[in-house]
């Protein structure tokens, strides 16, 4: 049985999009496409944390030029597969009355609109915007960190999650990456794969794994009937 302060908050899903949403990462996925020299190394530098993500996206976009635009477009579009189950997850979170958002450390030309299709309140997907506008492709930082976090993560996970306090959210984050993971240690859920996965069992974070969001609406319904009996 669940005591009265928990059952009291509304249960919020904050939602990575590349290599959860998405099976695949593309950022990396355009980079390698158009494969403009030197991208190697500030790939590796930037998983490696040897720079920042913000620093790393940004010096791997501006080596594009912006005349490639229609094509950087397409690609990142045309190249995006959805994670089976997605879509019957949102209906689960509407039907169960858990806010969705997407908290993403994409960009804007291919996040909106393979996210189009399913209705998501635009307010509700948080992530980087581009500008084409220049001689080589700038990433644009709309959302960044606050006083609680100088990670430069670009698009700051924690600050958005920080906007829906403890008090009055039980905090559900999914997601893949190392970039979940500050976000991971604020949640009161954690549904990850693989890097998360990782990091959850490195430092003894409760965490439960999933391949498809059909695994993630399995283990919910779970819980909820758990808290029922």
């Amino acid at each position: 049985m669940m005591d009265q302060s928990t059952t009291a908050r509304k249960r919020i899903v904050f939602c990575d999009f590349d290599g959860t949403i998405t099976i695949n990462d593309n950022i990396i996925a355009i980079i390698k496409h158009f494969n403009p020299e030197g991208w190697e190394r500030i790939a590796e530098r930037t998983i490696a944390t040897e720079i920042t993500i913000q620093d790393g996206v940004g010096q791997l976009f501006r080596l594009l030029p912006s005349s490639l635009r229609d094509e950087v477009i397409s690609y990142g579009v045309g190249n995006v597969v959805i994670r089976d189950g997605f879509a019957e997850f949102l209906a689960y979170c509407k039907e169960q009355d858990i806010a969705f958002y997407v908290t993403s450390g994409g960009i804007d030309f291919f996040v909106y609109p393979t996210l189009e299709p399913f209705d998501i309140p635009r307010d509700h997907i948080y992530c980087n915007s581009s500008d084409f506008t220049g001689e080589n492709i700038e990433i644009v930082w709309p959302h960044p960190c606050d006083e609680h976090c100088d990670n430069q993560c670009g698009m700051c996970k924690t600050t958005i999650m920080r906007r829906f306090p403890r008090e009055q959210y039980e905090r559900i984050i999914i997601g893949d990456s190392v970039t979940d993971f500050e976000g991971a240690k604020l949640a009161d859920t954690v549904y990850s794969r693989s890097h998360l996965t990782v990091k959850c069992r490195e430092l003894g974070l409760a965490h439960t794994e999933y391949e498809t969001f059909h695994d993630i609406i399995a283990a919910m319904a779970k819980d909820e009937r758990k808290e029922t009996t």
